[in-house]
């Protein structure tokens, strides 16, 4: 397929690295690359290391969870894990995964794994495929109560060189770097997460009107837009899904909340993935960083790219309660 026809972006801070800036960490019996620096700060890393043909050890995931607190992006390259072993590591991060609502029946997923979610753009009978590419800046679930934790995509298949990317922004230095005064005004606001909200921005035509059914079985759900990272720094809590912060209008809600996503996504904050071959993995955690793919085109490079959702158990992950919502509006 011909890379001419595509709308490719990438960032100046790319993995694997275009300079050879980024220097290896040992830590362990793992070798890290960090890929975005600053002086006081330090966003996704490269790692390796890691044995992916048996189950990983209990004290080797302690290790990377610590380093993905740090890094809030962790990538691995060629694990050739399956799909059984792809969802057993994501179940030793967590207690409970993320279950594939299946919209379109379960006969007609093309992978029919209840933990795993199609977010590749092969086949044609993929209703969804401009959905994806179109919702480009994500946090994964943010619509759902009790919200995720991490997300871990997987490739499958070898994506043509220099046509796939997947590029994540650092929400934590993001906030750091805003005035005093526009913290403040942030601190307490509370914002309502609507999945028919994200998906009519997507595709107004095919989510345009959701049915009262649709609207009750995904109803949606309430998060503080200011947050605690794990690494202990605050972070801001949005994206796509973001419709309303409770007491302002529509209108004012989606100025102030694409202000702080056009903020987020500054070149300074953003880091490029390159997918090289099946295998690549990406691990994020949500609640510190952003997300999205390169924007959708019929003719774009083929991926077969599988997510797994890792719900969260913090002390934050059920967002806020009713009362301080109603409170709040």
């Amino acid at each position: 397929m011909a890379l001419s026809h595509l709308h490719i972006r990438t960032y100046e801070n790319t993995s694997p690295p275009l300079s050879e800036k980024q220097k290896p960490i040992q830590d362990g019996s793992l070798t890290v690359i960090p890929i975005l620096q600053t002086e006081n700060s330090v966003f996704g890393a490269e790692v390796s290391g890691v044995d992916w043909t048996n189950p990983v050890p209990a004290e080797t995931v302690s290790q990377l969870i610590a380093l993905q607190d740090k890094y809030g992006v962790l990538i691995f390259r060629k694990t050739n894990l399956d799909n059984a072993r792809h969802i057993a590591f994501s179940q030793q991060l967590g207690e409970k995964l993320e279950v594939n609502p299946f919209y379109y029946g379960r006969e007609n997923d093309r992978l029919g794994e209840p933990f795993l979610f199609d977010v590749g753009n092969k086949g044609s009978e993929k209703k969804d495929t401009p959905v994806i590419y179109l919702l480009r800046i994500k946090q994964d679930s943010t619509y759902h109560q009790q919200r995720s934790k991490y997300s871990i995509l997987l490739s499958h298949g070898n994506p043509v060189k220099g046509g796939s990317w997947t590029h994540f922004a650092d929400t934590r230095r993001a906030y750091a770097d805003l005035p005093e005064s526009k913290k403040e005004e942030l601190e307490n606001l509370i914002v309502e997460h609507d999945l028919w909200h994200s998906r009519k921005l997507a595709s107004p035509i095919v989510y345009g009107n959701p049915l009262p059914h649709e609207l009750a079985a995904k109803p949606p759900a309430y998060h503080r837009l200011v947050q605690t990272a794990p690494d202990g720094r605050q972070t801001l809590y949005l994206a796509a899904h973001a419709k309303l912060i409770l007491g302002r209008s529509f209108e004012e809600s989606q100025k102030l909340l694409w202000e702080l996503i056009d903020h987020c996504t500054q070149p300074k904050y953003v880091f490029s993935m390159e997918w090289l071959s099946g295998g690549d993995m990406v691990w994020w955690d949500n609640r510190q960083s952003m997300h999205r793919a390169n924007p959708y085109t019929e003719t774009m490079t083929a991926r077969d790219v599988r997510r797994s959702t890792i719900i969260d158990d913090g002390p934050l992950a059920y967002g806020v309660a009713y009362e301080e919502r109603l409170a709040a509006a």
